[in-house]
């Protein structure tokens, strides 16, 4: 018999992967964030136990529910699983027949409108659930009369992004609602990495959301596969009748039983926690960075912090016409392929870096430190 071990380290050196330094926050692809050590641990002991599943999903949906405020909810695998699940609802409803036929949506309602300056790489997953997209407004500006004039007889639901970087001369999401509900249309919203801060757990449903999808992951630190769906009754319960266990278009993006544990613990505690002593931590790690840079000649280092863009302390280096140093991609690209590997927050910006101090340690921030330091005054 092979010997395997259970040293997670040694694990992914068996596999031949290189450990990395995420300063780049809650990305997928550098690994997320961490999970905490206590879903862990119940997740573990979850694994072992049989329960019915769909009891399991009812459960954690209330718990989910009383936790956010909404009418009710469900634990989905990850955020974009929520936008597949969020369409479904929307077009098919619980018609056994309609969601036996999707993707096909020929016969359905299935025109999800989009602003222009929404449109981002996951709203893919609204096309996988069915969803033909319609746009409306252009990069600059949307106008409430474009709304009224593009829902009519094929509208199945209005889609809109929250998140960091995006444009902000959208209709406003109150307005949204206001407009599309006047004509009978749900809105769904992406808000994957809206968390933290905790106030915005109920901040989107409040100004009129009808279906809102986290990450379970990210800010949460839980399970890194799964996502939360949380608003109407009917729709979240339309969307729970196309996922798993039942055998809809949902089911191949399955989430195991202690992963809708885990997602329940993380997000219990992720609420009773103290935000302002975690923006603190993160603050302070942030500020280490800004303070070691600030006297870089020619660069411009500042620490954000906003509602907006910055929903934790980042520190920001701007490269700006007084610097002529290395390109920020060349630092970045410097960074990666260092040892280890560094991960940066590439912004919205094309002169600018970010340290997102998500899922840094102490030790971790001091060798992104000293890495940036080395590159940044190298000549």
């Amino acid at each position: 018999m092979a010997n395997f071990t259970t040293d997670a380290s040694q694990a992914y050196q068996r596999l031949g992967v290189k450990p990395i330094i995420n300063a780049a926050g809650s990305v997928t692809k550098y690994g997320g964030t961490r999970t905490r050590s206590e879903v862990l641990e119940v997740m573990a002991g979850a694994a072992r136990i049989m329960v019915n599943v769909e009891d399991l999903n009812r459960k954690a949906g209330e718990e989910i529910a009383r936790l956010t405020g909404a009418e009710a909810g469900f634990v989905c695998s990850g955020a974009a699983g929520g936008l597949v699940l969020q369409a479904a609802a929307c077009i098919a409803g619980t018609d056994p027949v309609k969601m036996r036929q999707l993707p096909d949506t020929t016969g359905m309602k299935d025109e999800i409108i989009i602003q222009n300056m929404h449109r981002f790489p996951y709203e893919q997953a609204y096309r996988a659930g069915g969803g033909k997209l319609l746009e409306i407004g252009d990069s600059r500006y949307s106008h409430p009369w474009e709304l009224e004039g593009a829902i009519g007889e094929k509208t199945a639901a209005v889609a809109f992004l929250c998140a960091p970087m995006t444009n902000r001369r959208a209709i406003p999401l109150d307005q949204v609602c206001e407009i599309a509900h006047s004509k009978g249309v749900p809105v769904i919203v992406d808000a994957a990495s809206m968390l933290p801060p905790r106030a915005n757990l109920r901040k989107f449903l409040s100004q009129g959301a009808d279906m809102v999808s986290y990450s379970g992951g990210k800010g949460i630190r839980g399970p890194q596969g799964t996502g939360i769906l949380c608003g109407r009754t009917d729709l979240i319960e339309a969307a729970a009748a196309h996922a798993n266990p039942a055998q809809f278009l949902g089911r191949p993006m399955k989430v195991t039983k202690e992963e809708v544990v885990g997602l329940v613990t993380a997000l219990s505690m992720f609420v009773e926690e103290d935000e302002e002593a975690e923006m603190r931590a993160y603050r302070a790690l942030a500020e280490q960075v800004v303070d070691a840079l600030s006297e870089v000649p020619g660069l411009k280092v500042t620490l954000e912090h906003d509602e907006n863009d910055y929903l934790i302390p980042h520190a920001v280096l701007s490269f700006g016409p007084e610097w002529n140093g290395p390109s920020r991609n060349e630092i970045a690209k410097a960074l990666e392929d260092g040892d280890p590997p560094i991960y940066l927050h590439m912004l919205g910006q094309p002169d600018e870096l970010g340290v997102d101090p998500l899922n840094l340690t102490e030790e971790e921030t001091e060798t992104v430190v000293r890495r940036l330091r080395e590159e940044l005054t190298r000549r």
